[in-house]
């Protein structure tokens, strides 16, 4: 009896031994799973991009980190060896500069460029000092940091119509990695353009006719934003959001917001905001966020989703029918 309980607890010791085993390994199926195609993009729109059309067959991760300035980031040598690894790398030459830089260092098999198909345009001068100029986009000599972009403006994501102009060569870039998936990417870029163009369309019959024709924003990242439209921009900053306005240019400022009875002054998600605020106080006026959408922290928000945000912030500020 002895020894048959030995052999009793024997066998099923090995039995829980095995079973053991078998829940730690992989099944076959998992095993068997293809490798999603590992995608860098330098920043959140691309990052957008990348995830949408990829769909389940990509692993998408963003070089500048959730909630982050993108403008000023600098890559560790860690992330500039993985932007050699990646299968494939979607950025925006000339907005990062060590980015760009990087590009160059390790060469990526399969890189996409999207200012080669964003239709980028001069960014206008930052100049409201000038009396006669000062209802245009303009901004202090001393203060204009455009030069940090090459005189153009990067802000194309703004315009969902350029976004969706960019779709199909993020296609082409991720076909190029994975052609056997071709078919899948080139399906959701046309879906996603598609959706794009209809964001585009809420923007342009929402901003259609309002009481209001001048936004105030802490920088100027919204002309493609408005590009189309009867409204203009006047930023405390130009397209560098860094730039401090000189005292000229907020008196500049307050004439404008007098003429054009503006009301609302637009702060951003990831510029301090205490600027803006004092401003505001200084001539009465209201504050609301206009996101430009160069990061995202909020996972709960996508690019369509901010954007519809910032349209209705648009129509009550400017007080559209």
């Amino acid at each position: 009896m002895i020894i048959m309980r030995k052999t009793v607890a024997f066998l099923a010791a090995s039995v829980l031994a095995l079973a053991g085993c078998a829940t730690s390994s992989p099944t076959s199926s998992e095993s068997n799973a293809p490798k999603k195609l590992e995608v860098l993009a330098s920043f959140y729109p691309l990052q957008y991009l990348a995830t949408e059309i990829g769909g389940e067959h990509v692993a998408v991760s963003s070089l500048t980190p959730a909630g982050a300035e993108p403008h000023d980031l600098e890559l560790s040598p860690a992330q500039v060896l993985q932007i050699g690894k990646a299968d494939a790398v979607i950025y925006l030459s000339g907005f990062q500069p060590s980015v760009d830089s990087a590009v160059k260092e390790v060469k990526p098999k399969h890189a996409y460029d999207a200012a080669k198909d964003a239709d980028l345009k001069a960014a206008e001068p930052h100049d409201h000092g000038d009396d006669e100029h000062a209802d245009h986009d303009h901004g202090d000599d001393d203060h204009d940091h455009d030069h940090d972009h090459g005189g153009v403006d990067p802000h194309f994501w703004l315009d969902p119509a350029r976004m969706a102009a960019v779709a199909p060569h993020v296609a082409e870039t991720l076909a190029a990695a994975d052609p056997d998936n071709k078919a899948t990417y080139e399906a959701n870029a046309k879906t996603l353009a598609d959706k794009l163009k209809g964001i585009k369309d809420e923007f342009d019959a929402g901003l259609k006719t309002c009481e209001r024709d001048t936004i105030i924003v802490s920088h100027e990242a919204y002309g493609y934003l408005l590009e189309g439209t009867k409204l203009q921009q006047v930023g405390l900053s130009g397209i560098d959001p860094e730039a401090e306005p000189a005292p000229a240019t907020l008196a500049a400022i307050k004439k404008v917001m007098a003429e054009k009875k503006v009301t609302t002054i637009f702060t951003e998600s990831l510029i301090n905001p205490k600027a803006a605020e004092t401003f505001a106080k200084e001539t009465g006026a209201k504050t609301a966020v206009l996101d430009p959408l160069e990061s995202q922290a909020d996972d709960s928000k996508d690019y369509a989703a901010v954007m519809k945000e910032n349209l209705q912030a648009l129509r009550t500020a400017l007080e559209c029918k």
